[in-house]
Order: C-alpha cells, then structure tokens, then sequence
C-alpha cells in the first residue's frame, strides 16, 4: 500500500492517473487538505483504497503496517506565499514527521522538492548535494524547500536515521491537466489558454533584464505527465537515493508557449501582448531555469520528454479543448 500525499493536486492526482491507468495499481491512499472543492475533481475518476484528511495521517501510518513507500507531494506550493509559519507546518515540520517515520519504518521516501530552490540560477541548476550551501531562494515558498532539502543533506552525512530510499525531486515548470484549482498558481499554459479563448490575445510580462527581450525568458517547462514519469521511475528502482532534477534539460522560451497555444487554437502571433510585471514579482522572478540530468541519466533514466509544441498539443486536444478537462 502507497501513501500519496497532495493526492488531489496537481502532480499528486497524476501520480494517481498513471497508477491507475498505466500500471493498473489501485493500492494506495490519499492524503490533503480537503478545503477546496474543485480538486475533488482531479480524483473522481480514480480508484483508491481511501481518501484522508493529511491531518490525520500520523494516526493512520501508526496503525498501518502494510506501507510499502510514501509519495510526499503535500505541501503550500504558491510561491507568493509569505506566512513563513504556515510554510514551516506545512512544508517543514510535515515533512521531517514523514521521513523521521519513514526511516523508523524502513519505508522507502520520495518527496517533491522544486526548482525555486536555486534561486535566480546564479549559481547553476546542478544538483548535487555538496552545492546547496550555494543555493539562495528568491522567496519564502523556495526557501521552505530548501531548508527541507538541506535538513535531509544533514540527516544523511551525520549518520541519522534514514529511509532505505529517499528522493527529493527538484520539479522545474510544470503543467497540464488538474492544474485548475491553482488560480494564480496555475502554469502560464493555462493561463495563455484561458486569456486566448476569452480575449484573443496572450498576455506576458515584459523583461525587467536587459539580457532578455520581452517574451524571451527561459523556463525548463515540463508536461505533467513526464513530471510523473520522475517519480515512477524512483519507485521502481528503489535501490536509488538523492536530490534531482526533474525537468526536461532544455529551456524554451515564453514566446514558444504563447505560440504553441496559439497553433492549437489556429491563432495568430500578432495576439502575444507584453505587460508590466507585477510589482510582487518583480526581484523575485527567475529569468533562465534549466535542469541539469547528468546525474539522473548516469542512473539510467532514459526519457523523451516533449517540448512545448507536444506536451501543449496533448494538453489542449486531451483536456482543455474537451467537453471534460479532467484526468
């Protein structure tokens, strides 16, 4: 039996559509925060053993014995977030529960860690564990993670108790269906969409970099369901521990979504407009993410990861173009 945290976010959900559809498992159950009502719809489709409210998650893995991994996609992932003291519950202190159980237990452990941890790139995208001393976040939700990470980095070279398998996935940009519930969080893919059916035009922030023209920041966008493909692949070969990338490796531009999502609606260039960045953002925007897999691929993961023109292809035929958008 699987424990999925976050299971009826975004990740977490698809994490639960390629259990079910692809590898026909339907052993497992899902812990959130039951507050929102649209992300019953990222799961009504799926089969599970239960659904649980994550507060009560410590009562149930006392009482389990038959655990077989913990998924942790559980966490506060809006990155404008600024209440450090939900972020430190939420994704500090809910994290060291699980692990320290996960290590008392032998219970392998794959938690999702994220790419805001390195900041404005400054210091690179490689993730290698003797490096994150390096890293500075640009905000409080990155930094969260980070402090995970490196609370787990101490764990591990100070000989603590440690999970038999412990993975943290740097998760760069990612998006695709069951993202709905995230408003202003969601992906720029659907925002694009969204602005295109309603407006007919595709709205993006000006550059405040004079290395970047307006439109030409860089992200390393990955679709949801490769982003699954990471932990899957963690879960099959449980003899494999560390942090990693979880991108594609290449970065494109914000140009390349826009017309992506413009070919999919047989659109036109002229639509993409620049705007100001939002005053929020702005010192805290990350102009150039690319996840370095070297390390990953020397383990063996073997990918094709779709660009931009794929993964929106299938997201917008699939879903945001159907009668049904959901998974």
């Amino acid at each position: 039996m699987i424990i999925l945290t976050g299971g009826t976010g975004m990740i977490g959900s698809m994490i639960a559509w390629h259990l079910n559809t692809i590898l026909n498992e339907n052993k497992f159950v899902i812990f959130d925060d039951m507050s929102n009502e649209e992300q019953e719809k990222n799961i009504n489709k799926r089969k599970f053993i239960d659904l649980i409210d994550k507060n009560d998650l410590p009562k149930f893995i006392r009482n389990n014995k038959q655990i077989t991994a913990v998924i942790h996609m559980g966490a506060i992932s809006a990155t404008t977030e600024s209440n450090f003291n939900k972020l430190l519950v939420s994704n500090i202190r809910y994290s060291q529960m699980l692990w320290s159980w996960c290590a008392t237990n032998n219970v392998p452990f794959i938690y999702a860690s994220s790419a805001a941890t390195y900041g404005d790139g400054e210091n690179g995208y490689d993730d290698n564990e003797n490096l994150l001393s390096k890293l500075i976040p640009l905000n409080a939700y990155g930094y969260s993670k980070h402090f995970f990470d490196q609370w787990v980095n101490a764990q591990v070279k100070s000989n603590q108790p440690t999970p038999p398998q412990w993975c943290g996935l740097k998760f760069f940009n990612v998006y695709g269906p069951n993202e709905y519930h995230k408003k202003r969080m969601a992906s720029v893919v659907f925002h694009a969409f969204q602005q295109y059916q309603k407006e007919k035009e595709i709205r993006l922030f000006k550059s405040e970099n004079k290395k970047y023209k307006d439109g030409m920041q860089l992200r390393d966008f990955i679709y949801v369901k490769d982003a699954v493909e990471y932990v899957m692949f963690f879960l099959k070969n449980n003899h494999i521990s560390g942090l990693f990338n979880s991108g594609t490796g290449t970065a494109q531009s914000f140009n390349d979504l826009a017309e992506a999502v413009i070919l999919n609606t047989k659109g036109d260039k002229s639509s993409i407009k620049y705007i100001n960045m939002p005053d929020d953002l702005n010192g805290r925007y990350q102009y150039h993410t690319e996840a370095n897999l070297d390390k990953i691929k020397a383990l063996g993961l073997n990918l094709k990861f779709k660009n931009l023109k794929e993964g929106v292809s299938d997201y917008m035929q699939n879903y945001l173009l159907t009668s049904d958008r959901y998974a």
